[in-house]
C-alpha cells in the first residue's frame, strides 16, 4: 500500500510539473513524455491521452523482461500521470522560461525518482533506463537522459532552439533530481572490525542479501583478536547497516566507503 500511495503521489506531482511549469512555454520533458507533450502543443489532443498510448508498446515489453510487479506499477503510474494531464489545467505559474525549465525539470525529476524507489517506473524511456540498469551499473538518471537528444532536435525545429535549449535544462535537471532520488547504482563498501565476528555475520545475514567476507585481525596496541567483516551494499541498504551494528556491538571499528565498479557476483536487487 505504501509503494502504491508513494506512486501516485509521485506520478501527480510529475502532471503539476509539466502542466503548471514546463508545457506554458512550450518546454519538453525526456523520452516518450515529451514527445507527447509536443504532440499535445501542436494538435488538438490531450497530452494526457497520447502519453498513455504511446507508453503501451513499451508496457507489453516491460510485461515480458521486467516482470509483473514492476509493470503493474508502472501501468498504475502512466494511468495517474495521463489523468492528472487530463484534469490538472496548463496555467503559467512562472513568467521566467529558465526557472520554469529549471523547476519543471527538478520536480519531474524528484516524481520519476520515488517512483523508481517505489519499484515501479512512469513509463515510456524510464522502462528501457531499467532495462539497461538491471544489467549494468549506469547511473539511471544519465542513461535517460543520454536518450533524449533526438526530443531536443524535434523541439528545436518545431517550436525554436531557444525552447530546444530550454528543454535540454529541463532534462538535465531531471536526470539530476533522478540520480539524488534513485541511489541504487551507488554502491558501498563496509569494512567491520569486531570482537563478535559470529554474532555480525549472523544478524547481518539475516538482514541483508550479500555476501560477506571475514577475516582474522589483530589490534597492534592492544593485541586483541578480531574478526574483519567486509561486505558491498547499496545506499538503501547503510541505514540498516549501521542500526545492526549499533545493535551487535556498539565498539565497533567501522570504516565505510564509496564504490566506483563491482566485478563478479553481486545481487542488484
Amino acid at each position: 500500500m505504501r509503494n502504491i500511495i508513494t506512486i501516485i503521489f509521485g506520478s501527480v506531482l510529475i502532471g503539476f510539473a509539466y502542466n503548471f511549469l514546463l508545457i506554458p512555454h512550450k518546454i519538453l520533458s525526456g523520452g516518450l513524455s515529451g514527445i507527447a507533450m509536443m504532440l499535445g502543443i501542436i494538435t488538438p489532443l490531450n497530452t494526457g491521452l497520447l502519453y498513455f498510448v504511446l507508453n503501451l508498446p513499451l508496457l507489453i515489453i516491460g510485461y515480458f523482461k521486467l516482470g509483473k510487479r514492476f509493470i503493474g506499477y508502472t501501468i498504475l503510474s502512466v494511468i495517474v500521470l495521463s489523468t492528472s494531464l487530463y484534469i490538472i489545467p496548463v496555467y503559467e505559474l512562472s513568467n521566467d522560461p529558465i526557472l520554469a525549465s529549471l523547476f519543471g525539470g527538478v520536480i519531474a525529476g524528484v516524481g520519476v525518482g520515488i517512483i523508481f524507489r517505489a519499484s515501479g517506473s512512469s513509463g515510456g524511456f524510464d522502462i528501457i533506463g531499467m532495462l539497461l540498469t538491471k544489467k549494468r551499473d549506469f547511473p539511471l538518471g544519465s542513461v535517460i537522459s543520454g536518450m533524449n537528444a533526438i526530443v531536443i532536435i524535434i523541439s528545436g525545429f518545431v517550436f525554436s532552439w531557444d525552447a530546444a535549449l530550454l528543454t535540454l535544462v529541463s532534462i538535465y535537471a531531471t536526470g539530476k533530481a533522478i540520480d539524488l532520488i534513485h541511489t541504487n547504482n551507488l554502491k558501498l563498501t563496509v569494512m567491520i572490525v569486531t570482537s563478535k565476528g559470529d554474532d555480525m555475520k549472523d544478524k547481518l545475514f539475516s538482514k541483508l542479501y550479500r555476501g560477506i567476507t571475514i577475516m582474522n585481525g589483530q589490534g597492534a596496541y592492544t593485541g586483541e583478536e578480531r574478526k574483519i567483516l567486509i561486505t558491498v551494499i547499496t545506499r538503501y541498504q547503510l541505514s540498516e547497516v549501521k542500526n545492526t551494528i549499533r545493535e551487535v556491538d556498539p565498539h565497533a571499528f567501522v570504516n565505510i566507503t564509496e564504490t566506483k565498479q563491482v566485478i563478479g557476483s553481486f545481487n542488484r536487487g
